[in-house]
């Protein structure tokens, strides 16, 4: 029987994997780990272990202890730091018995770090390039940027920590932290022309498939509502991305139009947190990655369903007892 490890399935992007996975090869067994012992994501996996933090020193004794003791045959990484550790475990993974869907190393450390990925899209002379700045001043950087400008956290992801400048007061509370922390950017486009782009890469520059959402975001920086969408233009933006940086596997390219133009705003090397939506729409990349990772076979384009999507809080209850 394969067994399959998701991580994170507290987290909406694990719980989705596992949702996903089922759905498309319910005889696989789902062993799932998570930090917190009441995480949610134990009440769709056969096997639950609680983990230790992924930063700490024992993680990856506990994960090879883990994959020997439930016989696991493929990892899939559920939550952004465990696809960081895992890329950097490269060497002591390699021995393990089982395979592990991570993305290719230098698209890894790239999307750690907004300012790397600036300088290598500058470095190429791409078009989806955002202009960015390390340094600078309320009034070189909004004669350069315009008002409002954004201050961006260099290493973070959905949104997380952005901040809108809109005047020297503003700044003032935030530009000490420009340069080792924030960089400053331009407001490209608006809140309602931000796409989210899902592709399966083979790891030599080919797009295997992919599927496009327009979405709206909720506070947390996480998919709210998504509309599928296919525009020519964004296709060929995002196939000339994949041809430079070669992602392997599942990868999440997030874009803003800017009148004609499509803006990179980030690239995510792992599954989304909008896997399970995809999945609705017949995209899933839990299956794709089983089928690829632990049996070589690379994805065809599945055939996309239209339609619109919105999430909401949901309950899992359970009554016979007061735990999982």
């Amino acid at each position: 029987m394969t067994t399959v490890l998701i991580t994170g399935v507290g987290a909406i992007m694990g719980y989705g994997l596992l949702r996903s996975m089922r759905a498309a090869a319910p005889q696989v067994r789902l062993v799932g780990s998570d930090i917190y012992p009441d995480a949610v994501g134990q009440a769709w996996c056969d096997v639950f272990e609680k983990a230790p933090l992924t930063a700490s020193t024992g993680y990856l004794d506990w994960l090879l202890d883990l994959i020997d003791r439930q016989r696991v045959d493929l990892v899939i990484p559920g939550i952004e730091q465990d696809v960081q550790r895992l890329s950097d475990g490269r060497d002591r993974l390699v021995a393990s018995r089982c395979r592990f869907a991570i993305n290719g190393a230098l698209l890894v450390d790239l999307s750690r770090d907004k300012w790397a990925m600036h300088q290598a899209l500058l470095a190429v002379q791409d078009s989806s390039r955002i202009p960015s700045y390390l340094s600078g001043d309320f009034a070189s950087l909004s004669a350069r940027l315009g008002l409002p400008f954004i201050l961006k956290p260099r290493r973070s992801y959905a949104s997380k920590g952005l901040l809108r400048i809109s005047d020297a007061a503003e700044f003032a509370r935030h530009g000490k932290l420009l340069g080792e922390h924030l960089l400053a950017q331009p407001l490209v486009g608006s809140d309602d022309e931000e796409f989210t782009v899902g592709v399966f890469g083979d790891g030599e520059g080919r797009v295997c498939a992919s599927i496009s959402m327009q979405r709206r975001l909720a506070p947390d920086g996480s998919t709210a509502k998504a509309w599928i969408r296919k525009h020519a233009s964004l296709d060929d933006t995002v196939k000339r991305l994949c041809a430079h940086f070669k992602p392997l596997g599942p990868t999440n390219l997030q874009f803003r139009r800017d009148g004609t133009d499509w803006k990179l705003l980030e690239i995510n090397p792992r599954v989304s947190s909008t896997t399970s939506i995809r999945t609705a729409f017949g995209y899933n990349e839990a299956a794709m990655s089983l089928g690829f990772f632990l049996h070589g076979k690379l994805p065809v384009q599945p055939r996309i369903m239209d339609g619109f999507a919105v999430r909401f809080i949901e309950d899992y209850v359970v009554h016979d007892r007061d735990h999982f």
